[in-house]
């Protein structure tokens, strides 16, 4: 495995290569990224970080300034009440990075822990807010070196005609995870970004993100999804304007070779809250009721239905109906749903019927891409540990 020490002009160059044909994740080496922070620097002796003078945008007076004190002191109490503002968006960052909650959990905790260790020698010269997202960010690179990206499905082969029974999960891939609405905000973190908070989790997004190198990955969400300028990720990240700006580059034309086509938030808006519950509720009752009609006629002619950890995945109308017909619709028993929001985007909670609990119990998170008031892709994230994220019921009657 090839580790990067920080953003150097050879470094950035060596992480050009095509990004964006990145092969299958099957436990592999991680991706080229890990990259030395310069804000922040590990205390040798603890392994903290300290602030430097490199830390940007000073602030003077603030509230919280008593909290810092303390904190600095050895008050957790007044840490939590520091860092409380910022977790729901620094663990957003994380999964963005990650691609997974469970690898965001570990990183927002792991990171957290280190600024904690290191507050001591954070001396106000720049914003907090600044440093904690240059701990988090070391700290997902720190991930992606050692556990590699995330995947779908359909980055692991072309997509099968019929339906194939008795698929089995793949344990030995990297899957990326569905990410709850909830603590989301709706509009841009920053006057100059260029993506919305929920756009910037939507699923085509942050699995675009899994086809960068990771300093590509932080480069773009520090400056299009953060706000924070090609200087001070430069210095964030002790690197150059120039190779911060050549990462942007490269990053920007993936994403939007990937993502863009399949931008949420637009859509939504136009179609209403008011028609997107109908599209939902439309689905779950076309499920429920086993009526093939009904659901085939919610989807578009090229729709696609994945089902992660299952490698199969279906493509067009044909492919999808026989699927539908020959395992959800008549292969899996009754079915209950309840909506949620995941990845800024619509879907359902899905619980299939089982005899020996006498229960319908949880099976799989639903998240819909729409194309007009059509759906446009299906992806089923089966595992009822994605429930208990969401805020789900374990069972339903």
């Amino acid at each position: 495995m090839r580790k990067i020490s920080s953003w150097s002009a050879g470094g950035a160059a060596e992480d050009a290569g095509d990004a964006g044909d990145a092969g299958p994740v099957r436990a592999r080496d991680g991706e080229d990224a890990l990259v030395r922070t310069r804000g922040v620097e590990a205390d040798p002796e603890r392994g903290a970080e300290t602030e430097t003078d490199a830390d940007m945008d000073p602030v003077g007076e603030r509230d919280g300034e008593d909290d810092l004190v303390r904190a600095r002191g050895g008050d957790d109490a007044a840490f939590t009440r520091l860092v409380e503002p910022l977790r729901h968006e620094l663990h957003a960052h994380c999964y963005r990075m990650l691609g997974s909650t469970h690898d965001a959990d570990d990183a927002l905790q792991d990171a957290l822990v280190r600024a904690w260790r290191g507050l001591t020698r954070f001396e106000g010269r720049g914003s907090l807010r600044s440093w904690l997202y240059t701990v988090a960010t070391r700290t997902c690179l720190d991930i992606i070196a050692t556990r590699g990206r995330r995947a779908l499905p359909v980055d692991l082969g072309p997509s099968s005609e019929r339906a194939v029974l008795g698929d089995t999960p793949l344990t030995d891939v990297a899957w990326l995870s569905p990410y709850p609405d909830a603590g989301l905000t709706g509009g841009p973190a920053g006057p100059d970004t260029r993506y919305e908070q929920r756009e910037a989790v939507e699923l085509a997004f942050v699995a675009a993100l899994q086809h960068l190198p990771g300093n590509q990955r932080a480069a773009l969400l520090l400056f299009e999804v953060l706000g924070f300028s090609a200087a001070e990720i430069a210095t964030m990240m002790d690197t150059t304007t120039t190779s911060v700006n050549s990462a942007l580059a490269r990053a920007r034309k993936v994403v939007a070779d990937k993502a863009f086509p399949r931008a949420q938030q637009p859509t939504l808006r136009k179609i209403g809250d008011a028609r997107v519950r109908e599209i939902v509720a439309g689905y779950s009752s076309a499920l429920e009721r086993g009526d093939t009609d009904a659901l085939v006629a919610l989807l578009t002619e090229d729709v696609t239905w994945s089902m992660p950890p299952m490698a199969h995945w279906y493509r067009g109308l044909e492919a999808v109906t026989d699927f539908a017909v020959r395992v959800p619709l008549t292969g899996c028993g009754s079915w209950r749903h309840l909506p949620v929001g995941a990845n800024g985007q619509p879907g359902v909670g899905c619980y299939r019927w089982d005899e020996d609990a006498a229960a319908h119990l949880a099976w799989s998170i639903n998240v819909f891409t729409l194309r007009g008031e059509r759906i446009a892709e299906i992806t089923s994230f089966i595992g009822s540990e994605h429930f208990v994220r969401f805020g789900l019921p374990a069972s339903l009657p």
